[in-house]
């Protein structure tokens, strides 16, 4: 029988290169996605179906155990981590300390309940134990927001003195202010065995976590800036922009200076490399992306074919993942 414990690599995208205007209107995403194990030489990944929206991401494994016993896991979902010193520009899909994407999961049909692990870190040292202590929450989410400066003051004290709150200037009676200055992990986790020869269908479905901006780098006017050249290169990088969605986006956008159009930007990162640690090739990948009426541009990698190299609906077999998906969704919301 074999244990592994699956992470999972995710880091918060923060939205930058704009003039402060824009920039305090943006929100940065989570790179969240499937499952990744420590590699499981007898479980394969027949397919996987790979649905992305706005609204919700849904993916559905079939798994098949190759060899002639029973394989159980530790089947853990990590969400990403959070580092509440950047926390007021993080996209956060729901108000749950526990479950900020809404996660959900099913085999064979069936809901399946999970374990949550969450923790604080200051570097490499778990201070989940000092939080509660303190009777200070891990995540400052929804019913559990709180402001530093509410908290007593013997608390803020020694929490400032831990490394716990980090000075954040002054408020306008000259008197400090602090910031939380921990990372939260958080994993979702269950005991799942995989039978000899015996297909197992695994479902996850969670909300993403959706960078916004009420403008984009890549209308005209902002592309063609000299001092948003480096930014604009990056997007293209980053999104294999093609010159067809430019001059789609110029259709729609305009040509004025300012943002008459109202066109917006929204950003979704999955992490798809996960797939490369079964045993073998994914047999069956599908990817199929909702837009709704807006462009959307991202870097396909081994997806790609000479017929559609952003496709939105698109099939690959003995598919190895050699590349994360970043999604930029450009028009009106």
């Amino acid at each position: 029988m074999y244990r592994l414990r699956a992470t999972i690599l995710a880091t918060g995208l923060v939205f930058s290169g704009y003039s402060a205007a824009i920039a305090n209107d943006s929100a940065a995403e989570l790179s969240i996605g499937g499952l990744q194990f420590a590699r499981a030489p007898n479980v394969e990944m027949r397919s996987e179906d790979l649905r992305i929206s706005l609204d919700r991401v849904r993916v559905r494994y079939e798994f098949v155990n190759t060899s002639t016993a029973p394989v159980t896991l530790t089947v853990a979902f990590p969400l990403p981590d959070i580092d509440l010193s950047e926390g007021e520009s993080i996209s956060f899909p729901a108000n749950d300390p526990l479950n900020f994407v809404d996660f959900e999961t099913k085999v064979d049909g069936s809901p399946i309940k999970f374990s949550t692990d969450q923790r604080a870190f200051l570097g490499d040292k778990d201070v989940s134990a000092e939080l509660r202590e303190l009777k200070v929450p891990i995540l400052p989410l929804g019913s559990q927001q709180f402001r530093p400066q509410d908290l007593p003051a013997t608390t803020r004290t020694k929490m400032a003195s831990e490394g716990l709150l980090t000075p954040a200037g002054s408020d306008e009676r000259g008197r400090p202010l602090y910031a939380a200055g921990w990372v939260v992990k958080t994993a979702v986790y269950r005991e799942q065995t995989f039978p000899p020869g015996k297909p197992v269908i695994v479902e996850h479905s969670y909300r993403p976590s959706v960078g916004a901006s009420t403008d984009t780098i890549l209308r005209k006017r902002l592309r063609q800036d000299k001092a948003m050249a480096k930014e604009f290169e990056r997007y293209r990088k980053d999104y294999c922009v093609s010159e067809d969605f430019l001059q789609e986006l110029d259709k729609m956008a305009g040509l004025a200076p300012n943002n008459g159009a109202g066109v917006q930007e929204r950003r979704i990162s999955y992490v798809l490399k996960t797939g490369a640690n079964w045993a073998g090739p994914i047999k069956t990948f599908h990817l199929s992306i909702d837009r709704g009426s807006r462009l959307v541009s991202y870097c396909p990698g081994k997806l790609a074919t000479s017929a559609a190299k952003q496709a939105l609906d698109v099939s690959a077999t003995d598919f190895t993942p050699d590349r994360d998906i970043k999604l930029l969704f450009v028009g009106k919301f």
